[in-house]
């Protein structure tokens, strides 16, 4: 669907990282997972990117995770670091297909902008009753107050800068009814499915979303 939506909130999210909640439309139905297109104008030029939902799915609002590079935000991310509530912008979506559909066990293998999606996942799988383990890599750590609540309700979740292939070992399981999803850049993408595989787990049968 397309639609012009309002802002209801920014938040600091973290380093470097801010998440934006709006307004959500009539009929738009989204799941955790999935992405949005966004779409503004810029001093005379439109700009359009991909963001991918960083709430449990849809309700009165959504939510989206921006992270901010000083040194190589272009104008459309620097515009959305001034949006206040009241802004708005126009959305189309949603798109993919790598997203969370009340599996019983989900691991979320998450690099860098990939924690978005991963809190998303996990907060929806905690709400429907499922198990959920998390790996992100990263080191400037967002949506820290997410993670923490997510273990206090007895989810694993672990946060490192090096290697993941031993935290990736131990998420995965044998249930057939578990769920692998990966997010984040090309590089973390070739990183995590070398860890699965070398877990025992064809990363073929991975839900994964490459952010470029």
């Amino acid at each position: 669907m397309d639609a012009t939506v309002a802002v209801t909130a920014v938040r600091d999210a973290g380093p470097q990282t801010i998440a934006i909640e709006f307004e959500a439309p009539a009929g738009l139905d989204a799941e955790p997972g999935q992405f949005l297109k966004l779409t503004g104008v810029v001093n005379g030029e439109e700009y359009a990117r991909f963001y991918t939902l960083s709430s449990p799915g849809v309700d009165d609002t959504f939510e989206i995770t921006v992270g901010i590079d000083p040194e190589e935000a272009g104008p459309f991310s620097e515009f959305l670091l001034e949006l206040g509530a009241g802004d708005t912008i126009d959305i189309a979506g949603p798109f993919g297909r790598s997203f969370y559909e009340g599996e019983p066990r989900a691991v979320v293998l998450a690099g860098g902008p990939g924690v978005g999606p991963a809190v998303g996942i996990g907060e929806a799988a905690v709400a429907d009753g499922n198990e959920v383990a998390i790996v992100y890599r990263t080191d400037a750590p967002a949506h820290q107050d997410r993670l923490e609540a997510l273990r206090d309700t007895g989810a694993s979740v672990v946060v490192t800068d090096g290697d993941i292939d031993e935290h990736v070992a131990a998420a995965v399981g044998t249930d057939a009814a578990e769920q692998v999803f990966v997010y984040g850049f090309e590089g973390f993408i070739d990183d995590a499915s070398a860890a699965l595989d070398a877990a025992g787990v064809d990363p073929d049968d991975a839900k994964a979303e490459n952010f470029g």
